[in-house]
C-alpha cells in the first residue's frame, strides 16, 4: 500500500543517519476496523463467572484494532477475503475474523456493541453499549477522514443528552480505547527524526485528555491499550523476508508506551482509584513473535494476506477482477492477516495474555 511504501522510504533515509538520531525514526502506518458484532465470540474457554458485577455495557473509542464496521464499504474491510473466518464474509473488521473489541467483549459478558453508524436501527441493539472507533483514525486527524477520538467522544456526549444511555447505564459500564499507530504514519513527512519525541509526548497528553474525558462522562472503569510493537508488523518486516523486526521504531513505541503508563498513573492518582487500566498489547505480541507464547505460529511474521507488490495490499484487485494478493491456505497458521492486524487466531493468542489485566475491570 503506498502509505507503508512512504514509511518504507522515510525509514531508509532515516537508516543513514547516526547512530542516535535512528533512536527517533519513524512508528509505522496502522489501517483499521470491524462490523456489528452482535454474536458473543466463540471460543474453547467456558463463560467466565465473577464475584463481582460484571460490566452492563461497553463502549469503544479508537481504530481498527477496535472498529467492528464503521468504516466507509469503500474501504479493504468490507472486501474478500476480510471477514472469511467470521463471520463467513466481509462485514468492516479488519482481520479474518473477530478483533479485540470481541474479545474484551467476550470476557465481560457481553456481545459485541453496535457500531455507531447502525445506532438507529432500534434500541435494543444499543443494549450491550456502543462501538464508536473508526480504522485509520487517532488522537490528532489522520490521512482518514474519519473522526478522530476527540469527535468519537462527542458522539457519544451527543447520544447521553439525548438520553439515549442513562447515568446508571455509564456507571455501569466500562470502555476500551485503542491507538495503534496512525497519528505517527500522519506526521511521518511533517516531523524530524529530532522532533518524533516531542510529537509523541503531544500523542500521549491528548490520549491522556480524552481517558479522562470518557471517565468523566460517567463511564466507571476505562481499558487504553498500549502500543503494540509496530517495528514487528509485516509493512516493517517484509524487507527481511518477514523475519525481523525494526528494533529503530520499536524503541519508539517503547517510549509512547512509558509516557502512557505515566499519564495513566496520575490519572489513577487523580481519581484516587484504580480507574484507568493499560492493555499492554506489546508483550503478548513479542511473546507470540518470540514464540514463547501458549499458541506457536510458523512463522509469526509473515502474514496470512498479503499484496504480490509493494504497489498493491490484502483484497485489491485490478481493474478484471483478478486478485493482487496472496491468501495462506489456513488463517489459523498466521498471527498476521494483512501487513498491520492480526488475525483472529492472533487475536485469541494476545486475549489470552490479557485476560489477567481484564480482571481489573470488575
Amino acid at each position: 500500500m503506498s502509505l507503508c511504501a512512504t514509511l518504507h522510504d522515510r525509514l531508509l533515509f532515516l537508516a543513514i543517519m547516526d547512530t542516535q538520531k535512528l533512536l527517533y525514526s519513524v512508528l509505522c502506518y496502522f489501517l483499521l476496523s470491524l462490523l456489528s458484532g452482535q454474536q458473543v465470540v466463540q471460543g474453547n474457554e467456558a463463560p467466565h463467572h465473577h464475584h463481582h458485577s460484571r460490566p452492563s455495557k461497553l463502549f469503544v473509542f479508537g481504530d481498527s484494532y477496535a472498529d467492528t464496521g464503521n468504516t466507509g464499504k469503500s474501504w479493504p474491510s468490507w472486501k474478500y477475503p476480510y471477514g472469511i473466518t467470521f463471520p463467513g464474509k466481509p462485514a468492516g473488521r479488519f482481520s479474518d475474523g473477530r478483533v479485540l473489541t470481541d474479545y474484551v467483549a467476550k470476557f465481560v459478558g457481553l456481545r459485541s456493541p453496535i457500531p455507531y453508524r447502525l445506532r438507529k436501527f432500534g434500541i435494543p441493539l444499543l443494549r450491550y453499549g456502543m462501538n464508536f472507533a473508526y480504522g485509520g483514525t487517532g488522537v490528532f486527524q489522520t490521512l482518514y477522514w474519519g473522526p478522530n477520538m476527540t469527535t468519537q467522544i462527542d458522539f457519544f456526549y451527543r447520544l447521553i443528552t439525548d438520553n439515549v444511555f442513562t447515568i446508571r447505564d455509564l456507571h455501569s459500564s466500562v470502555a476500551l480505547v485503542t491507538l495503534s499507530g496512525n497519528d505517527y504514519t500522519y506526521i511521518v513527512s511533517r516531523v524530524s527524526a529530532q522532533g518524533l519525541p516531542s510529537f509523541i509526548s503531544k500523542v500521549v497528553e491528548q490520549l491522556s485528555v480524552n481517558l479522562k474525558r470518557i471517565h468523566g462522562l460517567g463511564v466507571k472503569k476505562v481499558a487504553v491499550a498500549g502500543l503494540q510493537p509496530l517495528g514487528c508488523l509485516p509493512g516493517n518486516t517484509a524487507t527481511s523476508s518477514f523475519r525481523q523486526c525494526n528494533g529503530t521504531v520499536n524503541s519508539l513505541v517503547n517510549f509512547h508506551n512509558l509516557l502512557l503508563k505515566q499519564a495513566v498513573a496520575q490519572l489513577n492518582n487523580e481519581t484516587k482509584d484504580s480507574t484507568f487500566v493499560i492493555l499492554d498489547l506489546y508483550a503478548p505480541f513479542m511473546s507470540v513473535i518470540d514464540n514463547k507464547g501458549s499458541r506457536k505460529f510458523e512463522n509469526p511474521l509473515k502474514p496470512c494476506c498479503f499484496g504480490i507488490s509493494s504497489n498493491y495490499s490484502c483484497g485489491s484487485v485490478d481493474e478484471s477482477g483478478a486478485k493482487k494478493y496472496t491468501l495462506c491456505e489456513d488463517p489459523e497458521s498466521a498471527f498476521f492477516w494483512d501487513n498491520v492486524h492480526p488475525t483472529q487466531e492472533g487475536w485469541r493468542a494476545v486475549y489470552s495474555a490479557l485476560k489477567p489485566t481484564l480482571k481489573q475491570l470488575y
